[in-house]
């Protein structure tokens, strides 16, 4: 072999060797980088709960969420600068979708919408001819229209009736202040606890948010609802449960407080809708209420709602 033949045979070795140097010396750098931010930061892996000695793997294995998370807000933070105002507006649109997300999960309604539904409701009294008094609640629908139950503003055929008892008053109370109503319509029911317990009283009209009635609502099994009645004669008060089963006469079961009083109050939906009223509770049991869901036939004689069906008679009804 020539000396120049040597020559390049060796430059070609020395150049092969060269960038044999460099590449190693390259691969090798992001291991070092990790061993470094490991040991940099030996709880990383801890964040579920896992030490660092039982994390097997590589970096690309364990939890890098965080670090992901920074990486990209630096880069937001480097294009464009964060004032206190907007780190304010995003904290407070994240809390509001939290909130949201919140409510929709647990079926829960909004505090200020709770608030509002409760100005709908009132407490209701009825005075028989041995002046004696009974109580439950009655729901605004508006125009001096309340809807309640029939058991108490009216003497029912397997009931009272066969004591000769009769109904002299009813009244409303808003703002500590009675204002007469007078029977306008009322269902079937000879008993209490029936689908024909309902009925609608007028009074003059007030200054009240109406409700606003919903004959859609499927109560499905587990399906959040709201109970605000007149509990004990004590004011509004709500009550919150889940749909139970469906009866045989019409009826749904939940476990919402059936205490005295609330017969007639408002079951509302997770959009603040009236969706049937409360009528009645198991014996020896409060806890277990029996829901009358609100259809069109409770509101034939209410003139601003439309319903599907003919309106029926009162002298039928009775």
């Amino acid at each position: 072999m020539s000396f120049r033949g040597f020559s390049v045979a060796v430059s070609l070795v020395a150049t092969a060797v060269v960038f044999f140097v460099l590449g190693s010396r390259q691969a090798r750098q992001p291991n070092a980088r990790e061993d470094a931010a490991a040991h940099a930061t030996p709880d990383a892996g801890r964040a579920d709960g896992r030490g660092a000695a039982d994390t097997p793997g590589t970096a690309d294995t364990m939890p890098q969420a965080a670090t992901g998370g920074r990486a990209v807000s630096a880069a937001l933070d480097t294009a464009k600068p964060v004032t206190n105002n907007d780190n304010a507006a995003d904290r407070a649109e994240m809390v509001a979708e939290i909130k949201r997300e919140i409510e929709s999960e647990m079926g829960l309604l909004p505090v200020q919408l709770l608030r509002d539904r409760r100005s709908s409701f009132v407490g209701l009294y009825v005075t028989d001819d041995a002046g004696r008094t009974d109580y439950a609640t009655a729901g605004y629908l508006g125009h001096g229209y309340f809807i309640t139950v029939k058991h108490v503003v009216m003497v029912l055929k397997d009931g009272d009736q066969a004591t000769g008892r009769k109904i002299v008053s009813i009244a409303i109370t808003l703002d500590g202040k009675e204002i007469p109503a007078t029977l306008i319509d009322a269902g079937d029911a000879k008993a209490e606890v029936d689908r024909g317990d309902w009925a609608i009283v007028q009074t003059k009209e007030l200054d009240l948010p109406a409700l606003h009635p919903d004959i859609a609502f499927a109560y499905e099994f587990a399906e959040p609802i709201f109970r605000l009645g007149n509990d004990y004669s004590k004011g509004i008060i709500l009550s919150t449960g889940y749909v139970g089963e469906h009866t045989a006469n019409g009826l749904v079961t939940c476990l919402t407080d059936g205490h005295p009083g609330v017969s007639g109050g408002g079951v509302l939906d997770q959009r603040g809708d009236l969706v049937g009223i409360p009528i009645g509770r198991m014996d020896g049991d409060y806890r277990f209420s029996f829901i009358l869901p609100l259809r069109a036939e409770m509101l034939r004689k209410v003139p601003f709602i439309e319903h599907p069906q003919p309106v029926g008679t009162f002298a039928d009804a009775r």
